[in-house]
């Protein structure tokens, strides 16, 4: 297995980034929150899954091993592969995830896109011995937590999350421009992952 990545960043975009390491270029499939705290000529460490097909193996990116391990174990419930896994952390932080499962609240995983109520139910059966508690301190679901700080521009990194995680192009200009106003209070350097968050509640909403 290979544990975690460390070296420049050589490219960033589309979901993913490519960190080089010892002259190889290694592409990491990453959520906007953890692709935000990754900065082209920069040297960063990210904690890696890899995922292994038949046809394919994937390296998948985090901020932290916390969020490395959640992503693991989500896929131990039926249903959930890598890609919808990795949705769910681009829309909850893991402690937001483990709020969820313990209190058996669907809505929350509902607003994942490719998790509808009966998916949610199973998750929530499946994995509530498996996640634990909260880490730190009261749960926060609805609302997204702090995330690692984001390198500007915003709305580029909010449009792509979003195509990213299956909507389309259209909609997620619509929501971009739905969370400009919050983007504006944030002041100049915003928080990608919570505008992201804030923009996938609205689209639950439409």
């Amino acid at each position: 297995m290979i544990a975690f990545l460390s070296g420049r960043v050589a490219a960033r975009g589309g979901g993913t980034a490519v960190i080089e390491v010892g002259g190889v270029g290694m592409t990491v499939q990453c959520t906007p929150a953890t692709l935000a705290g990754l900065r082209v000529g920069d040297t960063a460490t990210v904690a890696t899954s890899l995922v292994v097909r038949e046809e394919s193996l994937t390296l998948f990116g985090f901020a932290d091993d916390d969020e490395r391990d959640v992503f693991e174990r989500l896929q131990t419930a039926g249903g959930v592969g890598p890609r919808l896994a990795l949705a769910m952390l681009a829309v909850h932080t893991p402690d937001a995830l483990r709020a969820a499962v313990a209190a058996e609240d669907t809505a929350a995983l509902t607003r994942v896109p490719g998790i509808g109520p009966k998916g949610a139910r199973r998750i929530v059966l499946e994995l509530r011995d498996k996640l634990g508690h909260p880490q730190t301190g009261a749960p926060e679901v609805t609302d997204a937590a702090p995330a690692t700080a984001a390198a500007a521009p915003w709305r580029p990194q909010v449009v792509s999350g979003l195509i990213n995680l299956g909507w389309s192009a259209k909609d997620a200009e619509s929501a971009a421009d739905a969370v400009a106003p919050e983007a504006a209070a944030a002041g100049e350097r915003p928080d990608v992952a919570t505008l992201l968050r804030s923009a996938l509640r609205k689209l639950s909403r439409a």
